[in-house]
């Protein structure tokens, strides 16, 4: 008795250079995707980093606005009492040096608020104010 041979059906799966185009496609789609997403997230972090650096600006812009706004004004007092004053034909009440160095106390404390004298400065004038 013979055997009969076996014979093995061929295989009926894809190719090689199916599953090899197959892979590609979908490697081609992945990076494309992935890309336009992260371009997207790029964008919208831009847009946000720009906003912040625009609102910054504005906010500098006017902080240099009030610091100009109080240099103006120092720089106005400073030269109103440069004019010649007029002899006061009655002596000064008691209370007018008290008033006076209230006047140069808020002076100095608007000064120091507007950036223009530091703490040092500041304690030193106010002392100087006050013994005067």
């Amino acid at each position: 008795m013979r055997r009969r041979p076996v014979v093995v059906a061929p295989r009926r799966g894809p190719s090689l250079v199916g599953t090899a185009a197959r892979t590609a496609v979908i490697a081609g789609t992945a990076t494309a995707v992935s890309k336009g997403v992260s371009g997207a997230m790029n964008n919208s972090a831009q847009q946000k980093a720009a906003a912040q650096q625009a609102q910054a600006e504005q906010a500098a812009a006017a902080q240099q606005a009030q610091i100009d706004a109080a240099v103006a004004q120092q720089l106005a007092a400073q030269q109103a009492p440069a004019a010649p004053e007029p002899a006061p034909a009655a002596p000064a009440p008691v209370a007018a040096p008290a008033n006076d160095a209230m006047a140069q106390l808020e002076r100095l404390m608007q000064m120091k608020q507007a950036g223009m004298l530091t703490d040092e400065e500041f304690a030193a004038a106010k002392a100087k104010v006050l013994a005067g």
